[in-house]
C-alpha cells in the first residue's frame, strides 16, 4: 500500500443521491487521544479517509454552537466540545452519526475519543470496526512538542508559568516533565503543550475506549510507542483479512 492517501470522502448532513448513512456502512474508526499517531498512521495506511474529527467539529459542532473555528485555540475548542458533550453525550460520535457518504470500502474515519463517544458509537455502527491508538502522556507530549503543528495552541497565562509543575499533576511524573524540560524546550512552549495534554485528559480518560469496548471482536488496541506506524498499518491489515 501506498501513502497517497485519496481525497477524504465527502460528508452529507442531509440524504443524497448515491450514499447512504455512515451508521450503515462498514467503517474503520480510529481511536486516540492527541499525539498517539493516528494522522500518521493513517497515512501508513494509505486506505480512504472520511473528513477528520476536526473537519468535523469545524464543519458540523461548532457553527451549531455559534462558534468561528478561526478565532479558538486548543482549550477553547475543547471548552466547546465539552458543551457539545452536554447536550449529545454521544460528542462527535452523535454528529458522525447524522452522516451520509457514498459507499466504499475501506473507509476510514480518524477519530474517536473517550468513553461515551466509542461507547456510542459500538452501538450506533455496527459494521465499523475499531483501532484504538495507546501511548503514554509523556510520550505524546513529547511528540506534540516535536511536531510544532499550528493548530496546537493554547493561550498561556502569566501564572501558569510560575505552577507549571502543577499543571503537570496526575498527567506527568515530576521526572518525565524534568526529561522534558531537560531537553531545552521553551517553558512557555512546554506549558501550551502541557496544557493541552492535562485538558484533553480531563475530558476524555486515556483508559475509557478499553472499557467501551471490552470483549469486543470489532476492536484492536495497538501501543504506538512499541509499533511504527508502518508496523501498525500492517498489524491493522492483517486483523482485517482474519475477519
Amino acid at each position: 500500500m501506498g501513502h497517497n492517501v485519496p481525497v477524504p470522502h465527502a460528508l452529507y448532513f442531509e440524504p443524497a443521491p448515491g450514499t447512504r448513512p455512515l451508521t450503515e456502512l462498514p467503517l474503520l474508526i480510529v481511536v486516540g487521544l492527541t499525539g498517539v499517531g493516528k494522522s500518521s498512521f493513517t497515512r501508513a495506511l494509505g486506505w480512504p479517509t472520511l473528513l477528520g474529527r476536526r473537519d468535523l467539529v469545524d464543519g458540523y459542532v461548532l457553527p451549531r454552537l455559534g462558534a468561528d473555528p478561526r478565532s479558538l485555540d486548543r482549550t477553547q475548542r475543547f471548552a466547546l466540545t465539552a458543551r457539545w458533550r452536554a447536550e449529545h453525550p454521544g460528542g462527535i460520535a452523535e454528529a458522525l452519526a447524522a452522516a451520509h457518504t457514498e459507499p466504499a470500502w475501506p473507509l476510514v474515519f480518524d477519530g474517536l475519543r473517550g468513553e461515551a463517544e466509542v461507547r456510542f458509537a459500538r452501538e450506533r455502527f455496527g459494521r465499523a470496526r475499531f483501532v484504538v491508538l495507546e501511548a503514554p502522556a509523556a510520550v505524546r507530549l513529547e511528540r506534540l512538542l516535536d511536531r510544532g503543528e499550528r493548530f496546537d495552541r493554547a493561550a498561556v497565562r502569566r501564572e501558569e508559568v510560575t505552577r507549571f509543575r502543577e499543571l503537570a499533576e496526575g498527567v506527568l511524573a515530576q521526572s518525565e516533565l524534568d526529561r522534558l524540560l531537560g531537553r531545552g524546550h521553551p517553558l512557555e512552549t512546554l506549558i501550551e503543550k502541557l496544557k493541552i495534554v492535562a485538558e484533553e485528559q480531563k475530558n476524555y480518560h486515556p483508559e475509557g475506549p478499553r472499557r467501551a469496548l471490552a470483549g469486543s471482536q470489532r476492536a484492536l488496541f495497538l501501543d504506538t510507542t512499541v509499533l511504527d506506524p508502518e508496523a501498525a498499518a500492517a498489524r491493522v491489515r492483517a486483523w482485517l483479512e482474519e475477519a
